[in-house]
């Protein structure tokens, strides 16, 4: 008889905290499998400091495979759920897809960051919720203090030199805090020609910072913020968000490069998709954080609304504390569902209180009710962190040790770009990359530039073009380029849907090179090719420009709530124009070159040797007859040039907003 399967989906508090409770429990009774886009678990109440550069980014990350005995990780992200079925799709870091059959199925998928309908924000603001959001802070705040330390013009090193959070809960007032401090100290090393300071503005629609603490700890943490410089300002917020600036609800503009976004926190879209009762975008379970009607089904942490019993009638906050006390009782209640463990039981909470990390000595905590403030309070939170950490204790508290006899290292390493950890994404755990099959959620599109910050796609749903960086004429066709077509909200490209015919195609203008149509280049009477004596270099050969090369997503639908891809190294198949027909991309109907024809290279970076052409793709440009000096040849096996640019914009669809900060 084969052991039960036990799939979680999700390690964050909640799933890792169940997958260590069941490896326990178990005792090889059962196969566990974790499905995770990562191989860490990331202790995010000490995101703040990596971003400030107090820990390194390893510190905070706990080796899933390492830690998580008897648990087989699968690396991937779930994209669907069959439930009848019994069994979860999902897609792997490289694009291959696969399916997992489980007994008992855990979700505790998260959250992400959460979306207001406020113009501009979802362009020009960044989260704080996963790994490359930090490492991308750390690195665009110092940039902007060079960069105003060398500025000469006191309007822009103001510009630089202003960083908005908007969220003053635990997340926001930690990331102000430290980003204070860490500022100050550049900046006491390298003054600045205009003899200005960093300037830090935490703003909140709440009355109070930290309105979930005590009233005394609300004040406690103002307080240490404004000896420290950071303009706390409550009852405001964004009203619209631009390139160069804010512009706040009380009618104040900000002129700033910087915009983080620290309101709060969602639950990950992968619950949407199940149809089962909701409570403002989180999963309704029972206390026993069982699905009602789907007794193989659980779900935990910030996807699960779990009945609060000590307050009927409500149900349990979206925080760290929450969740690692899910995984718990989620654990012990899935084996007793196996017969593996004792009874099941319900949740219930005592609360113990909370922390949070003000920087240096300072900090404000109640732990237990008991409120406090200063060094004590600082000694209490690091202690509070060290304990609740389920590995790398040695090493963070080496980091705190260096930080206090030594400075801190002030450099930006440049590893994650502004385009790769877009405000609006179903993974903010990952970082896009160029040629990645999920590459196309990114986004902002677009390479870090201009007055320091990210240019914006040049097309996006539903918005307005932007405008193209100075000295530099964006490819059409591009991501970034000036036509945006094929773009959503842009013009439909030719050969799709609803476009202009392309060339060859039936009821489109002929082809270069074909009957009817204007003679191609290297024909009797037309232009000369590329490559060709008396022609232009083509690309890819000898003096010619470097071929630039998508780094497409085959097979994506654009939404970042929408997750499902194709993968193309599972199912290979013929490209071919979208729009056309499967049969019309085959070889055949493609004219065929001549015996002795040179390769070329095809429009979009795609190398024409020995690869299906589209039907809408010019005909390989051919000589009329032997060339008279043809030059070298390029090596065979030549590898495409790299992708440089970055992946396009993505349809946005906010879910519920639901409050929660984690």
């Amino acid at each position: 008889m084969s052991r039960p399967r036990i799939v979680i989906v999700g390690a964050g508090f909640a799933g890792y905290r169940t997958a260590r409770t069941l490896s326990r429990l178990t005792r090889h009774q059962a196969d566990i499998v974790l499905l995770n886009p990562t191989d860490y678990f990331l202790y995010l109440p000490l995101l703040p400091q990596v971003a400030a550069g107090i820990l390194e980014p390893r510190r905070v990350s706990v080796s899933l495979s390492g830690t998580l005995p008897r648990v087989r990780l699968v690396l991937g992200e779930a994209d669907g759920i069959d439930l009848d079925g019994r069994t979860v799709h999902y897609t792997d870091p490289e694009g291959g897809e696969g399916t997992l059959r489980y007994d008992r199925l855990v979700l505790a998928a998260g959250s992400v960051n959460k979306l207001l309908p406020i113009p501009g924000v979802a362009e020009h603001a960044h989260g704080f919720r996963g790994l490359p959001e930090a490492l991308y802070l750390r690195d665009h705040v110092t940039r902007q203090v060079e960069l105003a330390a060398a500025a000469d013009d006191r309007a822009e090193c103001a510009a630089r030199c202003t960083f908005v959070v908007v969220g003053a809960g635990y997340t926001g007032t930690e990331v102000a805090a430290h980003g204070q401090m860490y500022t100050d100290a550049q900046v006491r090393r390298h003054p600045m020609r205009t003899g200005m300071r960093p300037r830090w503005m935490l703003l909140d629609v709440a009355e109070r910072v930290l309105p979930e603490m005590d009233e005394r700890l609300s004040r406690t943490a103002e307080r240490v913020l404004r000896q420290r410089g950071v303009d706390v300002r409550m009852g405001t917020s964004v009203k619209e968000a631009t390139h160069d600036g804010v512009l706040l609800t009380d009618g104040t503009t900000v002129d700033t490069r910087t915009l983080v976004w620290c309101v709060g926190v969602r639950p990950d879209p992968l619950v949407e998709s199940l149809g089962l009762p909701m409570e403002r975008g989180r999963l309704l379970v029972d206390p026993h954080l069982q699905v009602p009607g789907r007794p193989e089904l659980f779900a935990c942490g910030d996807v699960a609304a779990v009945p609060d019993l000590t307050k009927p009638g409500q149900y349990t906050p979206m925080t760290a504390q929450h969740a690692w006390r899910h995984g718990k009782v989620c654990a012990e209640n899935v084996a007793a569902s196996l017969g593996i463990g004792g009874q099941r039981r319900a949740y219930r909470h005592r609360d113990m209180g909370f922390v949070v990390d003000l920087g240096g000595a300072k900090a404000a905590a109640n732990p237990l009710g008991v409120p406090m403030s200063g060094p004590a309070a600082g000694a209490v939170t690091r202690g509070y962190h060290l304990a609740a950490m389920p590995g790398n204790r040695v090493r963070v508290a080496a980091d705190w040790l260096l930080d206090a006899v030594l400075p801190r290292q002030a450099v930006q390493l440049g590893l994650v770009r502004s385009w790769s950890v877009p405000l609006e994404s179903a993974s903010p755990e990952v970082a896009r990359v160029p040629g990645r099959p999920d590459a196309g959620s990114a986004g902002s599109a677009g390479s870090e530039g201009g007055p320091g910050r990210t240019e914006p796609a040049e097309r996006r749903q539903g918005g307005e073009p932007a405008k193209a960086r100075p000295g530099e004429e964006p490819a059409k066709s591009q991501p970034d380029g000036e036509s945006g077509k094929s773009q959503p909200g842009g013009e439909p490209a030719k050969s799709q849907p609803g476009g202009e015919p392309a060339k060859s195609q039936p009821g489109g203008e002929p082809a270069k090179g074909q009957p009817g149509g204007e003679p191609a280049k290297g024909q009797p009477g037309g232009e000369p090719a590329k490559g060709q004596p008396g022609g232009e270099p083509a690309k890819a050969q000898p003096g010619g420009e470097p071929a630039r090369k998508h780094p497409g997503r085959p097979g994506a639908d654009g939404a970042s709530g929408k997750r499902h891809r194709t993968s193309e190294s599972t199912r290979p198949r013929p490209a071919h124009a979208p729009g056309t027909s499967r049969k019309a991309a085959e070889p055949s109907a493609a004219p065929k070159p001549s015996t002795g024809a040179r390769r070329s290279e095809a429009p979009g970076g795609t190398r024409s040797s020995g690869r299906t052409r589209s039907p809408g793709a010019p005909a390989p440009t051919r000589s009329a007859g032997p060339p008279a000096d043809p030059g070298p040849e390029p090596p065979p096996n030549q590898p495409p040039p790299g992708p440089d640019i970055a992946p396009g914009p993505v349809k946005r669809t906010d879910g519920p907003a639901v409050e929660g900060d984690s």
